[in-house]
């Protein structure tokens, strides 16, 4: 039989409702001041259209090398026991708590052309990563994809690992193993990664416009584009 709903007690009500207010205020806020008149016009330009479709290249682009990068690191996290595991494992988290523009800071730092590494990807290869739509993918990669590791890291130890014991009795190689039997059951997990890392990196500020800069039509995404349309409408409300 279908369980009916527990009743739910009033204090506990209370502060579910205030809960839920506290997200659906400010979107209320938003809808209730959005300049609908123009806003279709705006959406439609062509400045909006080409940070719209630079954010949609990037933020995928970011989730690819997410998943290429991020599944063994995950896998290493859950499977592998080594000294230093969880200060690795605090260090690839670390962009999740740090403030996004310090990111950008220590990507400049990392990869910039004076980089540690950046000096020498540019002389050896002529490889510049900032300020260009590569440094944009970097710059999401980066604060997004602990969020896929974190996901298939706890996918991976909660799944029954008596599954790839019985692949490998059967005679199946590691190979076979992961594809045939860990991927399949970790896919849940793999997905949910993936769509909170293509959300952050979709949603990226600090470090994008540290690290890639904001200029129209090559690195501006739309989070930047909706920053400058802000700040140029409180100019000229101001003025």
């Amino acid at each position: 039989m279908r369980r009916a709903g527990d009743r739910v007690p009033i204090p506990l009500a209370v502060l579910a409702a205030l809960g839920a207010a506290f997200f659906i205020l400010p979107l209320v806020g938003l809808l209730a001041r959005a300049p609908w008149p123009t806003a279709w016009s705006e959406l439609t330009s062509s400045e909006a259209l080409t940070a719209l479709r630079l954010s949609i290249v990037c933020s995928l682009a970011s989730t690819a090398v997410a998943l290429v990068l991020g599944f063994p690191l995950a896998w290493v996290y859950a499977r592998a026991a080594f000294p230093g595991r969880n200060l690795l494992r605090a260090l690839t988290t670390l962009p999740m708590v740090l403030p996004p523009v310090v990111g950008g800071v220590a990507l400049l730092f990392a990869l910039g052309r004076r980089g540690l590494v950046g000096q020498w990807l540019d002389q050896l290869f002529g490889v510049r990563l900032p300020f260009t739509v590569a440094g944009v993918v970097v710059a999401e990669t980066f604060v997004a994809m602990p969020f896929l590791i974190l996901t298939v890291e706890a996918g991976l130890r909660g799944m029954d690992r008596r599954f790839e014991d019985a692949a490998r009795t059967l005679g199946a190689n590691r190979w076979t193993v992961l594809r045939r039997v860990t991927l399949p059951m970790v896919a849940p997990s793999l997905f949910a990664g993936a769509v909170l890392c293509w959300a952050r990196a979709l949603g990226e500020f600090g470090a994008t416009i540290t690290f890639a800069g904001n200029f129209p039509g090559r690195t501006q995404t739309m989070p930047l584009a909706v920053y400058v349309a802000l700040e140029t409408g409180r100019r000229a409300r101001s003025s």
